[in-house]
């Protein structure tokens, strides 16, 4: 029997593979890798050979990893990183460099940043693939398992293997349209009015309205949206009030009144809205990484300056 070539595996192949397994998908692992269906299906081939097991298996639509596979996706990461760890002394040059980038956000830190962040980044590489997931309630399963190389979130993960640097501090504040309406005079008018607010599709609330719920105070909830673009079409022509982070004010809440959330001053922590930029501690020392992380912190301080000089 043919002995099984072992040094035929390589980097390439293992990204492969993790890929198909965490999309489920053939299609969809080639177009986050940029490769056709074709190749995909040759390099799992290949790994089928080297490992000795189908590795996947037609189920409905899709297909879903064998037992064998789920089993080999720990040491497929590990090999990754050692990898990764073996090639860290190399210089990293960014207009030769072809990046392929998945940062988790939710639709907030995506429409703030993002979008900048892409064009600042494009203009100084030789290519750049850019995939943007939700972020919903961030775990650091999402870091440890390579499904994504960024995490953009209000509220980081905890882990001994979990990096964190806070990008900036923002607030919520109490959005209305002024034509239909006034401020609310106090923490009276603003608790009794009824609200707008956004619940994400994993039922996720806002952690401003948790906090809230926490303290004791109740409001009445008219509206619930799964994201902050749902809001001003309800708001719009309606006495309610949506609580909603201030530096959507330039963006999708742009013609709109806001206030400060009119509750007791010793309660002002409740409005806080940090900002982190989390990762994996296998990034840490990773030139390129390093270098994507030092742009997204530049355009968060341009966002930043521009959101304070306009309010």
């Amino acid at each position: 029997m043919k002995e099984i070539d072992h040094l035929a595996l390589d980097g390439h192949a293992l990204e492969l593979f993790l890929a198909v397994l965490e999309e489920g998908s053939v299609t969809a692992a080639a177009t986050r890798l940029g490769l056709t269906q074709s190749a995909v299906s040759h390099g799992l081939n290949k790994l089928r050979r080297i490992a000795g097991d189908p590795l996947f298996a037609k189920s409905g639509r899709g297909i879903v990893a064998t037992a064998h596979a789920q089993a080999l996706a720990a040491k497929a990461r590990a090999l990754i990183d050692q990898m990764r760890s073996f090639a860290g002394g190399v210089t990293f040059e960014p207009k030769l460099a072809q990046l392929s980038l998945t940062i988790a956000a939710n639709d907030f830190q995506r429409d703030l940043l993002l979008p900048k962040f892409f064009d600042h980044v494009a203009a100084q590489v030789k290519s750049l693939n850019l995939r943007v997931n939700p972020s919903r309630s961030p775990s650091p399963a999402m870091l440890r398992e390579n499904r994504c190389d960024l995490l953009v979130t209000p509220l980081p993960p905890s882990g001994v293997d979990i990096m964190q640097r806070r990008l900036l501090s923002d607030q919520y504040v109490c959005y209305f349209d002024s034509k239909a309406r006034t401020a609310p005079s106090g923490r009276g008018a603003y608790l009794t009015a009824h609200h707008i607010t956004v619940v994400y599709t994993d039922n996720e609330r806002l952690d401003f309205d948790r906090r809230l719920a926490a303290k004791g105070f109740h409001r009445e909830i008219a509206i619930s949206v799964p994201s902050f673009s749902g809001v001003p079409s309800f708001l719009r022509g309606s006495r309610m009030l949506a609580s909603m982070p201030s530096l959507l004010a330039s963006g999708v809440m742009r013609g709109f009144a806001q206030v400060r959330i009119p509750l007791a001053s010793r309660t002002r922590t409740l409005a806080e809205l940090p900002m982190f930029m989390v990762w994996h501690q296998r990034y840490q020392k990773d030139p390129a990484h390093r270098w994507i992380r030092n742009q997204l912190e530049t355009i968060t301080a341009t966002v930043a300056s521009t959101s304070a000089t306009s309010t």
